[in-house]
């Protein structure tokens, strides 16, 4: 079997010197256009491939942007994913996706791996953003971006304003006249959740005679919202809500699901709205509203950031970019929607 070629093999058939053939892989621009001709025909006859493993060790950082998130089963995180990469690509810069399934434990993992790796910064959608393992990571010279979190002065950040997105999902619900309304997610621990719901929260506050019940789930799936489902389903007539708001667009779907198993009509006996917007949402059975996040926007302008504090890091200053969600409004919260 043949070797790889080598560097020296490609100067020695270009007849150049190997800091030629360096220069013209790393700063093609002060090599000669004949020369960078020659150097290309000796890359494309030996079939070299430059050794990135070797580069990145010489220089201490890669070309990888490390990306975890909280469950890569979500499509709103691949959709996240997707804006990431699109910039990324811009910048001949590899993501690296890395799944948290909203345990701490191996988000703690995945960030020891990136940092063995020297990648060149990281996004995360971090279980808890006070994590003093992200703060250690930054010390140690290693860019954070938060992603889909809001975080201090001491990190760049891109996110949504929940707390307006539950006010939205509250407001939608009350003025269409629903008198008890379920807030169905969790871990209420989880910052994204903690702030939808104090939105609803707050919102039901304001009106004196709507009653909020909480319903907290470990994971936001479609398994859990059929669950939950299930159980509100089978609540006595007087007792149970007729709304539900639901953290995110998985659990409202499973929960779409349970109400159809047991014969209650959406929007008449249960109103129903997630968050995400996920495609799945308007493609549902009974088309789903849903609080809109710009994921893929969330996705290229946390890259954006995160190549900002990599290219300049001796001048950069942290930002923290906040977009407003949507409330889009379809039939499984609007009888005069349905047909």
């Amino acid at each position: 079997m043949m070797g790889t070629p080598s560097i020296k093999e490609v100067a020695r058939r270009a007849g150049v010197s190997v800091g030629t053939v360096s220069n013209f892989l790393n700063r093609p621009g002060i090599v000669a256009p004949d020369t960078r001709q020659r150097v290309q025909e000796s890359i494309d006859a030996l079939g070299f491939v430059r050794n990135e493993a070797a580069r990145h060790l010489r220089a201490g950082k890669s070309r990888t942007v490390g990306l975890v998130v909280l469950d890569v089963a979500n499509p709103f995180f691949t959709d996240l994913a997707e804006g990431a990469e699109a910039l990324a690509y811009e910048h001949d810069t590899l993501v690296m996706l890395c799944n948290s399934k909203t345990d701490p434990v191996r988000e703690g993992h995945h960030l020891d791996q990136l940092e063995q790796q020297r990648v060149m910064g990281i996004l995360i959608t971090p279980f808890d953003s006070s994590d003093p393992q992200l703060t250690a990571l930054v010390e140690r010279g290693t860019p954070v971006v938060l992603v889909d979190r809001a975080a201090d002065r001491g990190l760049c950040s891109v996110s949504v304003d929940d707390h307006l997105g539950g006010r939205l999902a509250g407001n939608h619900l009350i003025e269409a006249g629903h008198r008890r309304i379920a807030f169905i997610g969790g871990p209420f621990t989880m910052q994204q959740v903690s702030d939808r719901k104090a939105g609803i929260t707050a919102i039901v506050a304001e009106s004196n005679d709507v009653d909020l019940q909480y319903y907290e789930v470990d994971v936001m799936g479609v398994v859990e919202g059929r669950a939950i489902g299930e159980r509100i389903a089978a609540m006595p007539v007087r007792s149970r809500p007729t709304a539900a708001f639901l953290a995110n667009d998985l659990l409202a779907l499973g929960f779409l699901q349970a109400m159809a198993v047991a014969g209650l009509r959406v929007p008449r006996d249960m109103a129903i709205v997630g968050y995400d917007d996920i495609d799945f949402a308007r493609a549902a059975a009974v088309p789903l509203s849903s609080v809109r996040q710009p994921a893929e926007l969330l996705g290229r302008s946390a890259m954006e950031l995160l190549q900002e504090e990599v290219q300049s890091s001796d001048r950069h200053r942290h930002r923290q970019v906040i977009f407003q969600p949507d409330l889009i409004v379809r039939e499984s919260s609007d009888f005069k929607r349905r047909r």
